[in-house]
């Protein structure tokens, strides 16, 4: 650490953070450095695909933030796991390779004013790093680094499952990423022959370690932000002060500091910086460097609502792994395959489709699993099960994200605010039934499902929204909390381009950039406006 001074700084080696050091280190004439406030990704458990069971909830790759208390959720608190180690979400998320819907993009280059964000100008950067199994062709790339598999596994109910979603009019898909992903299929993952590809193994290894302009800090946390004041009264961020563990060290970035930190990473460090609402750093003492209100605020998320049920005469993981010798099976399979249920993301078949008629597109989606247990990381149950749990893909309801202190060590406040509107509860009713509906179908009697959670005695709208409160809960995809947006939006934290508002040499590229939350699952979007940014950044500092 004896020269702190670099071209770019990233903060955070999560999904974005370790894709631009790839890039931007590209350029030996660029000096890079990446902080990670987390440790390396050398835990095995990261690279068994099962291990997320293991990673979250564990001090040494989560956060361990909580939700504040939900009047949505009945009152109650959420764990809300966040990626810390190498690789970020990526190291500890589902590895669902899910692109969401070209309306999604079409509706952000709408929004920004800025056709760059439309699908079609979206997908090449897909698939510039995209490794796709089947090959390339018009909708994915092939020999990128970011590789998408097949599953390693089927499970008979789960295709019972498929067939009955078929029967009550959801059509077959081999493939959700290709523009519109209404149906239901396995899911397509991010593995490399069995094992979790995460985009430390994609992006760092081996090209960055191996070049003399790219630096890496781990167990480094960021306390805050540098800035100067231009002759016209304006402000540049000139870097950061980061804790290093025994002492805070001042980093200087000579083009741009890029902030990667996340949905709620990324908005606490803005906030400790006096970047933000200033109500809010007025209360925490901070001084006041530019009034952003937005940062913090829009958050998004999906919810899933959880409907469990009873089957007979099929295996399911609930019995499967209910005895050593059972483990002892499961264990060997990966050890000599890579495949079987260790080999399994969270969710292997989805599904998407519309909650009720009037819907006029596929607004929910579904993550379905041959296992059930109360809560995640809780026992399996000793009955045979599957669980389908299905989310609003495009909720109205939004929360925020607060620091609590001006200390950096503290984590900020969470309010998710889920099934806070009308429309999020309507939803959350009428998925309930879709779920019924797919249940009673032919392909599912031979397995005599029985609901067991939520219970077939709710019936009313009111019923069903109370109870998806009891049972509901996040699938981890925090969104928007600090914006893109039009220059006359003043709720927008970041230009078009993903640049701070007001503030020179500063971008935030992550998440939190989105100004609504796609339609599916969110680590790739991320990937892709990674992708779009590094071009960018490349592009500004040759000017």
């Amino acid at each position: 650490m004896s020269d702190t001074t670099f071209d770019y700084i990233i903060i955070g080696a999560g999904t974005a953070g370790c894709l631009l050091a790839n890039r931007l280190s590209a350029d030996p004439s660029k000096r890079v450095l990446l902080i990670e406030a987390g440790r390396r990704d050398d835990y095995h458990w990261i690279h068994i695909p099962v291990g997320y069971l293991y990673c979250i909830g564990n001090a040494r790759t989560d956060w361990l933030y909580y939700t504040e208390e939900d009047a949505g959720l009945n009152g109650r608190k959420l764990r809300y796991p966040r990626g810390k180690t190498l690789g970020g979400c990526s190291s500890i998320n589902g590895m669902i390779y899910m692109r969401g819907q070209a309306r999604d993009y079409d509706g952000w280059a709408q929004g920004v004013g800025d056709a760059n964000w439309t699908w079609d100008n979206c997908l090449p950067y897909f698939k510039k790093h995209e490794d796709y199994y089947k090959g390339a062709d018009a909708l994915h790339g092939a020999g990128g680094e970011w590789r998408v598999e097949k599953q390693r596994l089927r499970w008979d109910v789960l295709d019972a499952f498929a067939k009955a979603a078929q029967e009550a009019g959801i059509p077959h898909s081999e493939d959700f990423n290709r523009g519109s992903n209404e149906g239901v299929g396995y899911f397509q993952v991010n593995q490399k022959n069995g094992w979790r590809w995460n985009t430390a193994k994609a992006f760092l290894r081996p090209t960055c370690y191996g070049r003399p302009n790219f630096e890496l800090w781990t167990n480094a946390q960021v306390a805050r932000l540098l800035f100067e004041t231009l002759p016209d009264g304006s402000k540049r961020c000139t870097g950061a002060e980061v804790w290093t563990g025994d002492e805070m060290t001042r980093v200087e970035a000579s083009i741009e500091t890029l902030l990667c930190a996340g949905s709620i990473g990324s908005p606490q460090i803005l906030q400790l910086s006096g970047v933000g609402p200033a109500d809010l750093l007025r209360q925490h003492g901070i001084p006041l460097v530019h009034e952003l209100p937005g940062v913090g605020e829009n958050l998004q998320d999906h919810l899933q609502v959880r409907a469990v049920y009873k089957v007979d005469g099929v295996a399911t993981l609930n019995t499967l792994a209910s005895s050593w010798w059972g483990k002892l099976k499961i264990g060997m399979e990966y050890v000599v395959k890579r495949s079987g249920p260790m080999s399994m993301a969270p969710s292997q078949l989805g599904a998407f489709t519309r909650s009720s008629p009037d819907q006029p597109w596929p607004n929910i989606e579904y993550h379905v699993q041959p296992l059930s247990l109360d809560a995640f990381g809780e026992p399996l149950h000793s009955f045979n099960a599957f669980t389908a749990s299905v989310c609003n893909l495009n909720p109205t309801s939004r929360g925020w994200v607060r620091i609590r202190s001006n200390r950096f060590q503290d984590a900020p406040a969470i309010a998710t605010n889920y099934l806070s509107t009308p429309e999020d509860r309507k939803v959350a009713a009428d998925s309930l039934r879709v779920t019924r509906r797919i249940a009673t179908q032919p392909a599912l009697a031979p397995f005599k499902p029985q609901e067991w959670r939520p219970g077939p005695q709710y019936q009313t709208d009111e019923d069903l929204a109370r109870l998806a409160g009891d049972i509901a809960t996040t699938i981890f995809h925090p969104v928007g909390t600090t914006a893109m947006g039009r220059d006359d939006d003043p709720r927008a934290v970041l230009d078009s381009q993903l640049r701070v508002r007001g503030i020179a040499g500063l971008r935030v590229v992550d998440a939190g950039a989105m100004p609504t939350i796609t339609s599916g699952n969110t680590n790739s979007p991320v990937l892709m406006m990674a992708e779009k940014a590094a071009e960018w950044i490349a592009r500004d500092a040759r000017r």
